[in-house]
C-alpha cells in the first residue's frame, strides 16, 4: 500500500472559518483523511504537508508507527505536530480499510456504542450578547444535549491591566454564563472555556464568581505551563463542587505527563488534530487513568476531526464526554459522504463503515481563504 501523494485542501465554509484536511492517497487507489485545521495558520499547515509528501511518497502507508511518529524535540511547533497528527489520523483510516472494518476496531474495539456529546455555542451564538448565547443554549437543548459550552469573556486579558473594558468583559462574561445557567436549567452540565485570559489571582476570583452558577467544568483559566497554579485553582474549583479542564493545545505524551504529575487537572482534554496522532492519545489516556483523570477530547472544528474523535472516544476506558462544535454551519454535515453524522440526541453513533466511515463529498466548497478578522483573539495566536 504505497504513498501515491500526500495533499493540503483547505475549505472556506463560514466568514470567520476555514477548515483544513490532508488526503493520503495510496497507490491501490484508497484515499485516507484527516483534519488539519488550525486557524489563521494555512499557508504554513500546506506548507508543512507539501515538506512531509517530499518525504513520504512512495512509502508504505501500513508503516505508520514509523512515518507518523511524534518526536517531542523535533522543530515546526504546532503547525508540524497538527500535520502529523493528521497524517497519523489518515493512516488509520487507510489501514482500517484495508482490514475491512472501522477505525475504533484497529484502536481495539469500543467500549461504548455511542459516544456522548456537549454542545460548544461559541461560534452559534448570534448576537453574542447574555440573550444570544441564551437562545443558542436553548436550540442545542432542543437538539437534546445535556452538556452546554460557551467561552464568554473576549476580549478580556489580564496582561492588559484592570482597565474599564477588562472589566466591563469580565462583568459581561458572567452576564452570560448566568443566561445560559437560567436558559438551561439546573440540571443541564454547564461547562466555561476562560482560554487563558485570567492571572493565577484573578482565575480565583473568577472560581468565587462562578460557583453560583453550579459548573461541571471551568476550563484553560491560565496559561498551561503554570503547573503549581494550576493545581491551586484545581482545589478551589473541587471545593466548590466542580472540575477543572484543560491542555488542548499540547502535542505529545512527555507534554502531558508533567500536567498529570502535579495534578493540575480532573479532565485532560487533547485534540485529535494537535496531540501527535490516535495512539499517542490513547498513551495520554492510559497516563491519565492511573491518576484518576478524566479524557474529554477537544474537538470544536470539522467533520473530519469529529469522526476521527468518535472513533478514539470510543476506545478509551475513561473517556468522559465529547465537545462538539454546536450551530456554526451546516458544512458540517454537508461537505462529507458517507456514514450520517448528524447528532442524536446527544450523542454519536459510532461508525460501522471499514476506515473513518466518511470521505470529502465532492462540490463547490470555497477554498480555504485569508482572514483579516480573525475569530480567534491574535494575541491568543
Amino acid at each position: 500500500m504505497k504513498i501515491a501523494s500526500i495533499a493540503y485542501r483547505g475549505l472556506n465554509v463560514t466568514p470567520k472559518t476555514n477548515w483544513g484536511f490532508l488526503e493520503v492517497r495510496t497507490e491501490d487507489d484508497r484515499t485516507g483523511l484527516g483534519e488539519c485545521t488550525l486557524g489563521n495558520q494555512e499557508p504554513l499547515v500546506a506548507a508543512e504537508v507539501d515538506r512531509l509528501a517530499a518525504n513520504l511518497v512512495g512509502q508504505d502507508a501500513r508503516d505508520r508507527n514509523r512515518i507518523a511518529r511524534f518526536l517531542p524535540h523535533a522543530p515546526g511547533g504546532l503547525v508540524a505536530a497538527t500535520t502529523l497528527s493528521a497524517l497519523d489520523q489518515a493512516l488509520s483510516d487507510l489501514a482500517a480499510q484495508r482490514n475491512g472494518e472501522p477505525i475504533f476496531r484497529l484502536l481495539g474495539g469500543g467500549f461504548r456504542d455511542s459516544v456522548r456529546l456537549y454542545a460548544n455555542i461559541n461560534r452559534g451564538a448570534n448576537p453574542r450578547t447574555p440573550e444570544g448565547f441564551a437562545a443558542a443554549a436553548r436550540r442545542a437543548l432542543t437538539d437534546g444535549f445535556a452538556g452546554i459550552k460557551l467561552a464568554p469573556f473576549e476580549p478580556l486579558m489580564w496582561e492588559d491591566g484592570a482597565t474599564p473594558d477588562n472589566r466591563a468583559a469580565y462583568a459581561e462574561g458572567l452576564d452570560r454564563i448566568a443566561a445560559v445557567r437560567e436558559a438551561i436549567g439546573p440540571d443541564i452540565d454547564l461547562m466555561v472555556d476562560a482560554h487563558w485570559r485570567f492571572s493565577p489571582g484573578s482565575a480565583a476570583a473568577l472560581i468565587r464568581d462562578v460557583a453560583r452558577e453550579n459548573l461541571f467544568w471551568l476550563e484553560c483559566p491560565v496559561a498551561e505551563a503554570n503547573h503549581r497554579e494550576i493545581a491551586r485553582l484545581r482545589g478551589l474549583c473541587n471545593a466548590r463542587g466542580m472540575r477543572l479542564a484543560g491542555a488542548e493545545s499540547l502535542s505529545g505524551l512527555a507534554a502531558y505527563r508533567p500536567l498529570v504529575e502535579a495534578g493540575c487537572y480532573d479532565v485532560l482534554m487533547p485534540d485529535a488534530k494537535h496531540a501527535g496522532g490516535l495512539q499517542e492519545i490513547l498513551r495520554i489516556a492510559a497516563l491519565a487513568q492511573t491518576a484518576g483523570v478524566e479524557i474529554a477530547p477537544h474537538n470544536p472544528t470539522g467533520p473530519v476531526c469529529h469522526a476521527h474523535s468518535v472513533h478514539l472516544c470510543a476506545a478509551i476506558p475513561n473517556f468522559l464526554v465529547l465537545e462538539v462544535q454546536y450551530g456554526e454551519t451546516e458544512a458540517f454535515f454537508d461537505i462529507v459522504q458517507g456514514e450520517s453524522l448528524r447528532f442524536d440526541r446527544g450523542a454519536a453513533r459510532l461508525p460501522q463503515s471499514p476506515g473513518l466511515g466518511i470521505s470529502l463529498a465532492p462540490g463547490d466548497t470555497p477554498a480555504w481563504k485569508r482572514m483579516d478578522r480573525p475569530w480567534l483573539d491574535p494575541r491568543l495566536g
